[in-house]
């Protein structure tokens, strides 16, 4: 099998996991597995990432950031399933 043909099996470098309700909502942040903050917006992933020392991510890159319950445009419980 080449390389192109295997499946994917890179951890990325930042987990933004679903929606959880509160005011205001907010997604939780892991790096490495660990977690390492909560998010209200886009603007607080990219701050977390430098501040973790992460550098430039590409937040369309899964291979930067996993998007989970949703995608970077997903800020509120429910309107996704």
């Amino acid at each position: 099998m080449t390389e192109s043909a295997s499946p994917r099996s890179t951890v990325p470098r930042m987990t933004v996991l679903g929606v959880q309700p509160g005011e205001p909502p907010y997604r939780l942040v892991e790096i490495g597995g660990e977690l390492v903050g909560q998010a209200h917006s886009l603007a607080d992933v990219l701050d977390i990432a430098h501040r973790a020392g992460l550098g430039r991510l590409d937040l369309d890159d899964p291979d930067d950031v996993r998007w989970v319950g949703g995608d970077k445009f997903t800020w509120f419980p429910g309107l996704w399933g």
